[in-house]
């Protein structure tokens, strides 16, 4: 992938527009609950503030309808907390695509929630025109949005007089062009989740790409049931069988491997209490819900990632959030956290069992951009990414 760095522009006295993603969480009194967002959007904006620039940084917080504001979904504590991180202030800029506003060099302005504006989530060109009037250099650092053409991701990439990528948008293109787009071979994929109908896409992808496909979660369940399993009670999707039987010939027809359990954690009934019971496949019973890998499973599946050189993980194995049925993905991840292979993780339960079990820093690249690494699984262009490559000199 080529695309312009911010490191290899001149900032200088120049106006810089950064679109971050700062969509944090916040809590019933409006304070911010988990700032992870905005310490990984720090680099950009010390970089340009450190050459002297005249930074303006925008989000988009929630889901507010265009031309208003709704409660909580004011940038105003962003902006706060920004400011301390900084240690600087941070001024919050409302209405300021119709009122002139002033940032000096090497001082940074948060403009209120781009999604408020008009044309925003239609990527109107007018609305990017108007954008673009405000600054010299244009720095997409939020892949999370990536997925999405909208006018601060898309339409103003192209008309800005310079664009380029910050570097948390670099740091994830390299990461994810490196285990997919001209990966080390053995290529291994572990793949987890409910249902296969929600990932459908990622799993024909991968299908044909990687030499190895692990399914875990519910979705395994459903490839259980199309090699003839009993699965009991699980959670399964039984009018996915011949998909999943497709995926499968795809993989055989390349020299490619499907692996799928051989034993598996069962119980009765889904509750922190449940007695946790180890079976073979064949074994499940009726009344049996499957909720995590068996040991000898795993024990396998972290000998066949050991064969390989990159690993892509995007699910767990089981129900890890309950304790008798964290095995599985807790080994997995410090499995994968101890190989010398380059691992890329991504996914909201995927961060989540990374976080759990302390392992993040042992993780390759964790990308935590959701929608934006689905699909870049699935093997789809990003509109955001392509406008930024279109751009490159």
């Amino acid at each position: 992938m080529s695309f312009n760095t911010l490191d290899q522009v001149n900032l200088r006295g120049q106006r810089v527009f950064i679109r971050c993603d700062l969509n944090v969480p916040l809590d019933a009194s409006g304070r911010i609950s988990d700032d992870t967002r905005i310490r990984a959007s720090l680099g950009g904006i010390r970089h340009a503030l450190s050459q002297g620039a005249r930074v303006m940084v925008t989000s988009h917080l929630g889901r507010p309808k265009e031309g208003r504001l709704g409660p909580g979904e004011s940038l105003a504590p962003v902006a706060e907390r920004l400011g301390e991180l900084l240690d600087a202030p941070v001024a919050l800029v409302s209405d300021w695509l119709d009122r002139p506003f002033d940032v000096a060099p090497g001082q940074v302005a948060m403009l209120e929630n781009c999604r408020a504006n008009v044309g925003e989530k239609a990527n109107a060109e007018a609305l990017a025109r108007r954008m673009a009037a405000l600054c010299d250099v244009y720095v997409n650092d939020a892949f999370g949005t990536a997925h999405r053409a909208e006018a601060t991701t898309e339409a103003l990439a192209r008309l800005a007089p310079i664009a380029c990528a910050g570097p948390l948008m670099a740091s994830e293109l390299n990461a994810l062009g490196r285990a997919l787009a001209n990966p080390a071979r053995p290529l291994a994929a572990i793949v987890g989740g409910a249902k296969v109908s929600t990932k459908l896409s990622i799993l024909e992808s991968l299908a044909a790409q990687v030499e190895w496909l692990a399914v875990g979660g519910g979705m395994a369940n459903t490839f259980l049931l199309a090699a003839g399993h009993p699965v009991g009670r699980s959670l399964c999707e039984p009018e996915m069988v011949d998909t999943a039987r497709a995926v499968a010939a795809a993989l055989a027809a390349r020299g490619a491997q499907l692996f799928m359990p051989t034993d598996v954690v069962t119980a009765t009934e889904f509750s922190p209490t449940a007695r946790a019971t180890v079976k073979a496949v064949a074994d499940v019973a009726p009344d049996d819900m499957i909720l995590d890998f068996g040991p000898e499973s795993v024990a396998q599946l972290v000998a066949m990632l050991g064969q390989c050189r990159t690993i892509v993980w995007n699910g767990p194995l089981g129900v890890f959030e309950i304790e008798q049925f964290s095995h599985g993905t807790r080994t997995l991840a410090n499995a994968i956290a101890r190989m010398d292979a380059f691992s890329l993780a991504g996914g909201g339960d995927t961060v989540a069992a990374i976080n759990q079990f302390e392992v993040e820093e042992c993780i390759d690249y964790v990308s935590t951009a959701g929608g934006a690494f689905l699909e870049f699984l699935e093997g789809k262009s990003l509109p955001a990414v392509k406008a930024l490559q279109d751009r490159r000199h």
